[in-house]
């Protein structure tokens, strides 16, 4: 090969040799960023938005009539007409329940002959008190003529005492059986039963023709409740009675809504908590309890609600919830996003994911918090990503691709 063959060739082999480097180059630089990319950490994130959030104590309540009233028969005797059945609208003052006056009756006109007996009794002892006044006077008259004896003087006068305090007892007679027959008029009275209130029959325990025996205890008949106004009777746990206040915000909803889509909720505000728990049935008020490991302890908050429309119905079980705090229009997080700070109580962290893909530690501090979701008052923003978990970190390597 001559001198000048071998000239025009390596300028060929130069130019090969650049153009391998910068290949090899290249695929250094590629497999370098390949296998960075399959290093770094991946994020589950979610996007900050802002919502509604309340905490809340959950417990299972009753349906009760805000007013009712028991009906009872305070006499006894045969039923002889019901003038009302389960359902029934009755205003005030209208007739409920004929019972058999027969017996009150009788006693009635008992004591209306005893009262007319004592009162003739009366006008023949006054007549008898005025005479003994008139012999006392005329005997008077004698012992200042010296014409009577003085022991015929002391009779007239014992004679006319007696006639006055047999007048005076005989109108206490009249006056005790006047009460008596007054007694007994409002017995017959109670023969015929009106209703108390306004309202309607929501149940009736007694038939036409039963016997009633009010000697030892009033009979009830039937409960007459305005079904206008209920009111809530709700068990609440001992874990969780502290945390419900007399004016708190409270709604529930009822079983039969379950099926819906949207479920209608009913709202309201407490009106009471009651101090003790209900009396456990066969053990008297006032008596010690035996403590229980077995039992949770229940206390009962009351609260009220319209029923203006009539869709609440006595003995309806209602699924409470009494809202304890509650936000609107809040930045809110899942719970589990955030780690808390350790050794100061209520201080919490949580990771951004920052433009460059890396996670950024920031303090937040919270607000109304619930079992699954919080508010955020400081320390994160509308629209952030928030770090919520990272996926497991690639191990080979990816292959580059031009």
């Amino acid at each position: 090969m001559t001198q000048d063959k071998l000239r025009r060739k390596r300028p060929k082999r130069n130019a090969l040799r650049l153009l391998a480097g910068v290949a090899l180059a290249a695929v250094a630089v590629g497999t370098a960023l390949a296998w960075r990319g399959s290093g770094a950490p991946q994020f589950e994130t979610v996007t900050l938005t802002r919502g509604a959030i309340e905490s809340s104590v959950s417990a299972i309540g009753t349906l009760q009539p805000r007013r009712y009233v028991d009906v009872g028969a305070q006499v006894s005797g045969q039923i002889n007409r019901l003038h009302v059945t389960p359902g029934s609208e009755v205003q005030k003052g209208a007739l409920l329940v004929e019972i058999d006056p027969s017996v009150q009756q009788a006693t009635v006109d008992a004591s209306r002959a005893a009262l007319a007996g004592l009162r003739a009794q009366l006008a023949d002892q006054q007549a008898q008190h005025r005479l003994a006044q008139q012999q006392h006077t005329r005997q008077q008259q004698m012992l200042r003529d010296d014409a009577t004896r003085l022991e015929d003087v002391q009779t007239a006068e014992a004679t006319l005492a007696s006639a006055g305090a047999k007048i005076d007892y005989l109108k206490a007679q009249i006056d005790q059986t006047q009460a008596t027959l007054k007694a007994d008029e409002a017995r017959l009275g109670y023969t015929r039963i009106y209703a108390p209130m306004a309202g309607t029959v929501v149940s009736l325990e007694a038939r036409e023709g039963q016997t009633l025996n009010a000697t030892y205890q009033t009979p009830n008949i039937l409960r007459i409740a305005d079904l206008s106004a209920m009111t809530v009777w709700t068990e609440v746990s001992e874990a969780d009675v502290r945390r419900v206040k007399p004016g708190m915000p409270v709604y529930f909803t009822t079983l039969g809504g379950l099926g819906e889509a949207k479920p209608r909720r009913w709202t309201g505000k407490v009106r009471q908590v009651l101090p003790a728990p209900p009396v456990p049935e066969g053990k008297a008020a006032g008596t010690a309890l035996a403590p229980s490991t077995s039992k949770v302890i229940l206390y009962t908050a009351l609260f009220d609600v319209d029923n203006t429309d009539s869709e609440l119905m006595p003995q309806m079980t209602a699924q409470v919830h009494f809202v304890t705090a509650a936000a609107t229009d809040a930045v809110t997080v899942p719970l589990p996003a955030l780690t808390p700070v350790p050794g100061e109580p209520g201080r919490y962290t949580a990771r951004v994911l920052r433009t460059d893909g890396e996670a950024e530690v920031r303090q937040v501090r919270i607000g109304v918090r619930n079992r699954t979701t919080v508010q955020v008052l400081e320390g994160l923003a509308e629209g952030e990503q928030l770090v919520t978990g990272e996926v497991a970190r690639a191990t080979g390597v990816r292959r580059f691709v031009w």
